[in-house]
């Protein structure tokens, strides 16, 4: 009877994960994936990104190791695929922190003032826990403090502002204004101005002992949907669970994820897989139906505050999901606000297999912005950049010299597959033929009149997408 027991046991561990995952109906199971999805959707993003950037070294995506900064002397193309809705405004610098052993000293050059630039620091929550920059801390030099969540300590002297994270393991993502192509070598001094160290080297001491080395499960973003739950529990054992997680992370402790063991989905039952996945799929469908809802709609715009730190979310994981899903690493809105759309202004799904399009700013209606703004294009099914034939991905403010103005004074943007003529090409926004998705990047909006701010409640209002005859 003992051995029969034994055998019993080992059977359910191998199938269910864990024992208290044999005892869920399938129901049960599928109420807790959907939650599962909901909450861990931006940890599974960001730690697929993080394996891809900072982990994988033979990887298409790697950028460097933890605690260096990566530079990229350009903006983001069709070929870079880790991170969905990508920023091709500002050449980024990377520099994802690995904070158990001790802090690290992020330090910043001078920038002159007409140039915008931002360090958005970001954690394995998708919290932003902090900025430093132009809005935030202005364009003067500086070093600022970047510590774990057990950190105990007081800020040293020189350092500007300590930045807590509520993960050991976070990212700073930099971004650094380009005028023009040829601003290109102006771009590289300033980054070449980003400096990391660790604390122990800023004040001249001896190193503490090195965190042991971690064995990451790996992990892509093109992987997620296959590999949900997987990367799931394994991206949850370095998300230290705050007060407000306890009821969900019981739950999830429920269906075998963040246990003792590793999950294994390939385990369980044929059941219990349905249910997994069907649980994943009106997950899913509850975060797109939130992207729409959860903003306000303007002349088909979506506009709204989806970024912010632990206190902006105040534990609402289905908004922090659809702030992932929407674009990965989006800024506060204080910072950058994103009206996007799908649709023109009646409504219609954009389409530029079937439709060209027009989008105008009336006479003194550009958006309202301290720094700068863009409209950029993406594929409406993978939320990519596309490949085009003037490899342009956006239009911009900085692009407004070359770009030509109707006679009234307005600025008509052609949202095409195809060339307008070489009399409107200045003005061509390049469009898939396919589905688009398109999204505004206000970088530092105005709070006055007109204003973008708030969110959904400014003065100023996006003009809507207009079908073209």
């Amino acid at each position: 009877m003992k051995t029969k027991t034994i055998l019993t046991s080992l059977s359910f561990a191998l199938a269910l994960t864990t024992a208290r995952a044999a005892d869920l109906t399938p129901a049960e199971t599928k109420a807790i994936a959907e939650e599962a999805f909901i909450y861990g959707l931006p940890i599974v993003m960001n730690y697929a990104v993080m394996h891809e950037y900072a982990v994988d070294k033979d990887g298409p995506q790697f950028k460097a190791p933890f605690n260096q900064i990566k530079n990229e002397a350009r903006v983001f193309t069709y070929e870079d695929t880790a991170i969905i809705t990508p920023n091709s405004d500002t050449p980024y610098s990377f520099n994802w922190l690995d904070l158990r052993a001790e802090p690290m000293v992020l330090s910043v050059p001078a920038v002159e003032k007409e140039r915008y630039y931002a360090v958005m620091l970001c954690d394995g929550n998708t919290y932003n826990f902090g900025y430093i920059g132009s809005r935030a801390t202005g364009n003067d030099a500086g070093d600022y403090m970047v510590v774990g969540p057990d950190w105990k300590g007081e800020k040293p002297a020189g350092i500007k502002k300590v930045f807590t994270s509520t993960t050991p393991f976070a990212v700073a993502g930099y971004r650094t204004q380009l005028f023009n192509a040829e601003d290109m070598p102006n771009v590289v001094k300033v980054q070449a101005g980003y400096k990391a160290q660790p604390l122990s080297a800023f004040l001249k001491q001896p190193a503490p002992p090195a965190a042991p080395k971690v064995d990451f499960l790996p992990a892509t973003t093109a992987g997620i949907q296959a590999n949900y739950f997987q990367y799931l529990d394994a991206a949850i054992r370095f998300v230290p669970p705050a007060p407000e997680e306890k009821e969900i992370r019981s739950k999830l402790a429920k269906i075998g994820i963040g246990s003792d063991k590793p999950f294994d989905f390939k385990s369980l039952p044929a059941e219990q897989k349905e249910a997994f996945m069907l649980g994943m799929k009106s997950g899913d469908e509850q975060v797109d139906k939130f992207l729409v809802s959860g903003v306000k709609i303007i002349n088909g715009w979506g506009v709204g505050s989806f970024f912010g730190d632990r206190e902006f979310f105040k534990a609402n994981w289905l908004k922090r999901a659809a702030a992932a899903k929407g674009g990965l690493y989006g800024n506060d809105a204080v910072e950058a606000t994103y009206p996007f759309t799908r649709v023109d202004g009646k409504g219609a799904k954009l389409d530029g297999s079937k439709n060209k399009y027009t989008l105008t700013f009336p006479a003194g209606q550009l958006p309202p912005v301290n720094a700068f703004w863009s409209v950029t294009m993406y594929d409406g099914k993978s939320q990519f950049l596309i490949k085009n034939p003037i490899n342009r991905y956006l239009i911009n403010s900085p692009m407004m010299p070359q770009m030509k103005k109707s006679a009234d004074g307005s600025l008509t943007l052609y949202i095409q597959k195809d060339s307008p003529g070489a009399d409107k090409e200045s003005n061509w926004l390049p469009a898939p033929n396919d589905l688009i998705y398109l999204v505004m990047r206000l970088y530092w909006p105005k709070t006055e009149a007109p204003s973008v701010l708030p969110a959904g409640a400014g003065t100023w209002k996006p003009p809507g997408i207009v079908k073209a005859n």
